[in-house]
């Protein structure tokens, strides 16, 4: 073919994609003078990703599967605005062949390899068949064409459990499910096709033995048209959750100089047998001895950042650089490693409620300066609304430094530093795991997080004198904003009163916890605050990006705080802390849903029905499935009883708070 057809200078960029992915080509491609345009959704309408475009177009309704995955409504929009190439980005379609065809046949420029390679590897099975060809260690399974469910189950036997039902065609944990028994396996099956057929649209399976306590690499590679194809070094993407990274760092902690250039020589060697053009990933596993091919992603990865950081190099630029036709601008032995890079992804989702998903509007966005190796790739910002239809990540907090420990500290403070108010995030629980001494160690296996989960997850200690006094002064400054556009008002002096002093006492509960009281009294003298029988001097100084300044019997602290009603966020010195400011007339209608109800926890869609009406359940029996942001969440019966009625049918299209099945409990 000719490759004039396939790479050549373009001056007009199209993103099919939204997030922070979106956002993050937008910014490479404007750097390099190139017109951007933005796809959306109807969700997405006022998404930060369409702000930075110089031009948008709607694909359709809030569904992916009728926006951001209907292929033929991208297509126009590339014609539509003159767009003379399309950046997948990742997820969506950034591994369909058929789109990368669709491309082709529109004269467009697809920024990424042909669908033939796509086609080689971005099949697991198909791919584990070309490595084994070619010589590159696998992982012992089963990757055939048969996909029968006997044919997969006497696979299995003869691998031996524990082993993996895994989906050919996907990535990201979805369609992947631990077999420990041969008991365990239809229902695996089962499940893992339906979540593989919403996901990617392809029910394939593949079987393969589970290795235990294992170390997830991976190595970052590019191909140019001329035949050039480089690796980039390695990331270990070993701190995972269900299958999904949560922490990734470059270069490998666990491996040395001389395992490195193996592993490296290995996956240029896997690229190198389809000829492969572009940025892709070759992702390993190992057993602690030896290192497994087990997939190849056939587009730019989430965790890009922490390779770019270690090399100098803008990975989307040179995706760019190679579709426009030109050679890769590095040879191998000119890719230098400095320092160490670790990154966390920043979720919409709850880790105290088994990490549900969290969907609505960020009244609060607050994140470090970046600079000094601190890194912020942002798809979200304050007054964006995070809705239940896509992937939860908001963003991804990258650090770099010479070293590994001081990288590790770096990025800690930029997730200390980083406020998201209006929904749940995960930015605690990275906190914690971030800094665990088996993490900060490299004791760790990909099942690291979910054995230490409870640990991870534990709520934060109780509020203390400080933070209660930090609660009072935070009301204080809120107060005081609107008597500070009072030009001439001596109360925007706080505590200003001609004579004598005033006295407040404000209550508030920490959870489920007992009201704790804080007097204040201010007025002609200094202020202060009691609490129990504590007595504190206190002061405190606005500061411009909404905390302030306090100072209590003379030390000062930096506070940042946040008021949502009755709800007080505050972070202090000690941490995080959450908040409720009793009504002090008694006015709060707080209204209360019972753990006991079945009932939808997000809007989603019911996908399988899993108890019958009128069997009789034990406590924490499945009752249904739900899809919730391409995820799969189990709703189980909350004690012991008889499933009295099913509410809905699968395929219904569900509420959030919808109840979804009644379950009558037995008797005592």
């Amino acid at each position: 073919m000719d490759r004039s057809k396939l790479y050549r200078r373009f001056r007009t960029l199209l993103i099919a994609n939204r997030g922070e992915i979106a956002a993050r080509v937008i910014r490479t491609a404007k750097a390099m003078g190139l017109r951007t345009v933005a796809v959306y959704s109807e969700a997405d309408r006022d998404a930060l990703h369409v702000a930075l475009a110089d031009e948008a177009v709607l694909l359709g309704p809030a569904r992916a599967r009728d926006s951001y995955l209907n292929i033929q409504r991208v297509i126009e929009a590339a014609r539509e605005t003159g767009a003379e190439a399309i950046h997948p980005g990742y997820g969506f379609l950034s591994e369909n062949a058929e789109f990368a065809q669709a491309c082709l046949e529109a004269g467009l420029v697809f920024v990424g390899p042909t669908a033939e390679m796509m086609m080689a590897m971005g099949s697991k099975s198909g791919s584990k068949a070309l490595m084994e060809k070619a010589g590159v260690p696998l992982v012992p399974g089963y990757h055939g064409e048969a996909q029968d469910e006997a044919t997969l189950a006497n696979a299995a036997e003869r691998i031996g459990f524990p082993m993996l039902v895994k989906a050919s065609a996907g990535g990201g944990g979805r369609g992947m499910r631990v077999v420990n028994s041969a008991a365990e396996l239809s229902a695996a099956i089962v499940s893992a096709k339906r979540e593989a057929k919403a996901a990617f649209g392809d029910d394939r399976m593949l079987v393969e033995k589970y290795i235990q306590n294992p170390r997830h690499i991976e190595v970052q590679i590019i191909g140019d048209s001329h035949g050039n194809l480089l690796s980039l070094f390695e990331r270990e993407c070993t701190l995972q959750r269900r299958h999904q990274k949560v922490i990734e760092e470059a270069p490998s902690p666990t491996l040395n100089a001389t395992q490195r250039e193996t592993v490296c020589a290995a996956a240029r060697k896997a690229a190198a047998a389809v000829n492969y053009v572009g940025a892709g990933t070759i992702e390993f596993v190992s057993d602690g001895k030896d290192v497994f091919f087990i997939e190849m992603n056939t587009r730019l990865q989430v965790e890009h950042p922490v390779t770019e950081l270690i090399t100098g190099v803008d990975l989307v630029e040179w995706q760019l650089r190679v579709a426009f036709g030109e050679k890769l601008p590095l040879s191998q032995n000119e890719i230098r490693l400095n320092g160490h890079a670790i990154e966390a992804r920043v979720y919409a989702e709850n880790p105290q409620k088994n990490f549900m998903p969290s969907v609505g509007r960020i009244k609060t966005w607050r994140t470090p300066e970046e600079g000094d190796g601190l890194r912020i790739d942002a798809g979200y910002r304050s007054g964006d609304n995070v809705s239940p239809y896509y992937d939860a990540m908001l963003a991804k907090v990258i650090a770099w430094a010479p070293t590994r420990e001081v990288a590790i500290e770096k990025l800690n403070r930029g997730l200390e530093q980083t406020d998201v108010r209006g929904i749940v995030t995960n930015i605690p629980f990275l906190s914690a795991l971030v800094t665990h001494p088996a993490v900060v160690a490299n004791a760790i296996d990909t099942g690291f997080i979910e054995r230490e989960l409870k640990s991870l997850t534990e709520e934060r200690g109780a509020a203390g004198a400080f933070e209660l006094c930090a609660a009072v002064a935070a009301i204080l400054n809120e107060e005081q904003k609107a008597a500070r556009k009072e030009a001439h008002s001596p109360w925007r002096t706080f505590g200003w009163m001609p004579v004598g002093q005033r006295q407040r006492v404000f209550s508030f509960r920490q959870g489920q916890g007992a009201e704790q009281k804080v007097t204040l009294r201010y007025g002609s003298g200094p202020s202060a605050v009691s609490v129990g029988e504590r007595e504190f001097v206190l002061a405190l100084a606005p500061a411009a990006d909404g905390g302030f300044e306090l100072t209590l019997d003379g030390t000062k602290s930096r506070v940042i705080a946040v008021i949502e009603g009755h709800e007080l966020y505050l972070r202090t010195r000690n941490g995080r802390f959450e908040l409720h400011w009793v009504d002090p007339f008694g006015g709060e209608t707080e209204e209360q849903v019972g753990e006991d109800k079945i009932v939808a926890p997000l809007p989603g869609t019911v996908v399988a029905l899993l108890a019958e009406e009128g069997a009789t359940l034990e406590k924490g029996a499945a009752i249904l499935t739900l899809e919730v942001m391409k995820m799969e969440q189990t709703l189980r019966a909350p004690y012991a009883g008889v499933l009295t009625k099913l509410k809905c049918k699968v395929g219904d299209i569900v509420g959030e708070g919808v109840e979804l099945a009644e379950v009558e409990p037995v008797a005592g």
